[in-house]
């Protein structure tokens, strides 16, 4: 279980506080305004902005302490996080070891999850030859073999038109099932969120809310999140 025990970030005038804690296995979409803190929850959680106060806790162990290199957490950027001058596979080998001193068994591991993702036979290709969707499989794959138990993704499928994010979350979903991962999504749009996510973190004025599950949430919203779909979204729901 991920926990965020009365956690507080302060950044010059922001303030966001988050008080709750997501159950493993979930998979959450973490929702809300331009500005609102959503990027800053996840980097929070993966170590890569520290809290005022508060706790952030995996399976009860206090993360406080623990770099970020070494934390329970896999996070995809919007950018994939992909080195142009690295192959493929070398790309998603660094799931395995960041200094790409792999072993045979190592390779065989990329290799499946290459395969496992859509990418067999692209190993030695360089990311900027790939379409947008094959670099978001990269990425993927790379998660895959991380295999780490809390995988964070601050919108890396935005830039991709909604039939191909919906195939890439769909494979994010199909790799935390396989894996066991709890799953929290940034998006700006709640089509993702109820196609993807059993619940939905709601992130408006200074407060991350205790997930809600996502088809009762949307049924009756709260009015920051009435205020932040307008009439328009509404409908559209």
């Amino acid at each position: 279980m991920l926990e965020l025990d009365r956690l507080r970030i302060v950044q010059g005038a922001f303030v966001l506080e988050a008080d709750l804690a997501v159950g493993r296995g979930s998979k959450v979409a973490v929702i809300g305004p331009s500005g609102a803190g959503k990027s800053t929850l996840l980097l929070a959680i993966a170590g890569m902005i520290l809290p005022d106060s508060g706790r952030i806790r995996w399976d009860g162990m206090d993360l406080a302490d623990t770099p970020p290199g070494k934390r329970p957490v896999t996070i995809l950027f919007q950018d994939q996080n992909l080195f142009p001058h690295l192959s493929v596979a070398d790309n998603v080998g660094l799931g395995l070891s960041p200094s790409l001193h792999l072993t045979v068994e190592d390779r065989e591991a990329v290799d499946g999850a290459l395969a496992r993702t859509g990418l067999e036979g692209l190993g030695e290709r360089k990311p900027g030859t790939l379409s947008g969707g094959q670099q978001s499989r990269v990425a993927i794959a790379r998660a895959l073999l991380r295999a780490r138990p809390l995988m964070l993704l601050d919108e890396p499928f935005a830039a991709l038109g909604p039939a191909l994010k919906e195939e890439m979350l769909a494979l994010v979903g199909s790799v935390a099932a396989e894996t066991g991962a709890t799953v929290l999504t940034v998006s700006h749009d709640p089509e993702d969120a109820i196609g993807f996510a059993d619940e939905v973190i709601l992130v408006a004025n200074g407060v991350a809310t205790p997930p809600s599950p996502t088809q009762a949430l949307f049924a009756d919203p709260p009015e920051a999140l009435r205020d932040y779909l307008g009439a328009a979204g509404r409908k559209r729901l």
